[in-house]
């Protein structure tokens, strides 16, 4: 049996890039600690977009070019990145089906742990998209690891995962 730990899109961009909060700053401390006392296997999700990002239907509706490949901003943190000992999932969209084919080859998991950014778009629907494909396997989003758009849309996302059985720790 094994505990997963789930860091999603811990990216430049998502923290003080172009999409930057000062709540995702706060966060990587407690995120960077985590990962280093973490009793299991870390996997790492990446935001990726390219040169065509503002013709796409995410471009569209948020038109901030973010998370580019190759830029910095498209780069995980560089000290949570250090602590990287698989390659980084790479997504395309909100949620990763690549995350879940990953979790798939797993022997047997006892829990998922997710934390990253942003709790109301990347973290809420990969969580969704493990549960679905998983709901015997608890989930839980530690929420002091997490932070969101906006305080409240955080605030929002995670009571949505409690209703969706995710167990949402340390939220203050």
């Amino acid at each position: 049996m094994s505990e997963i730990l789930v860091v999603v899109d811990m990216q430049n961009d998502f923290i003080d890039g172009a999409l930057g909060t000062e709540q995702a700053v706060g966060i990587v401390p407690y995120v960077k600690s985590l990962i280093e006392s973490f009793d299991g296997k870390v996997l790492f999700t990446r935001d990726i977009h390219f040169e065509n990002y503002m013709d796409t239907q995410e471009g569209k509706n948020l038109p901030v070019p973010h998370c580019v490949r190759g830029t910095d901003g498209w780069q995980i943190r560089a000290e949570l990145d250090a602590l990287r000992r698989t390659e980084p999932i790479d997504k395309l969209t909100f949620g990763s089906a690549e995350l879940v084919e990953v979790l798939g080859k797993e022997k047997s998991i006892d829990s998922i742990t997710f934390v990253g950014l942003c709790t109301d778009i990347c973290v809420i629907s990969n969580a969704m998209v493990v549960k679905a494909f998983y709901p015997e396997i608890p989930l839980i989003v530690d929420a002091k690891g997490c932070a969101g758009v906006t305080p409240e849309s955080h605030v929002r996302a995670l009571e949505a995962m409690k209703v969706c059985q995710i167990n949402v720790i340390n939220q203050e």
